[in-house]
């Protein structure tokens, strides 16, 4: 017998960025926002965005499309988990109210189109070299540097399964 199971109701969180601003206006304020590739996710992603979420009442993740994860030099087999695989992991988190994507080479068309009123980044970043910073600032925003807790790397995860 073949049962045909409805799709996993966190599917709904993913989000087409041409969709965006309406999906946008159902979220609760204040709206936190931050990107990343979050190729293989593990310990530190989770308590960061747990702690990202944390300073608003929804929060949007930005991944970077396959070909921006290329372009950044991680490696020529990066992104290892495809864009739509990302999303659908990264939509079945709990701190996550809504999850999309850019192609370009920073977040800044989205951060724009999504007008946060928290952008926020991993402890590496300075706060005034966060891409989006001036404009979140400009609209009377808050920008974070979340320092981490774990100190984690997915290119260092990869690097110790290929010595396995």
């Amino acid at each position: 017998m073949v049962i045909d199971y409805p799709a996993p109701a966190f599917e709904a969180k993913r989000c087409e960025p041409a969709d965006l601003g309406a999906r946008i206006a159902e979220l609760p304020r204040p709206l936190v926002f931050t990107n990343g590739c979050f190729d293989i996710l593990h310990r530190g992603h989770v308590t960061y965005l747990a702690q990202a979420r944390a300073l608003g009442a929804s929060m949007i993740v930005a991944l970077n499309s396959d070909a921006s994860v290329k372009r950044l030099g991680k490696g020529d087999d990066r992104p290892i988990n495809s864009l739509s695989d990302r999303m659908s992991v990264m939509a079945a988190l709990e701190c996550v109210s809504l999850v999309t994507w850019f192609d370009e080479d920073t977040p800044l068309q989205r951060i724009l189109e999504s007008r946060p009123d928290v952008l926020v980044k991993g402890g590496d970043w300075p706060v005034e070299k966060i891409v989006g910073y001036s404009e979140v600032k400009g609209w009377g925003g808050q920008v974070h540097s979340v320092p981490f807790l774990h100190a984690r790397s997915t290119t260092a995860l990869v690097a110790k399964i290929r010595t396995l």
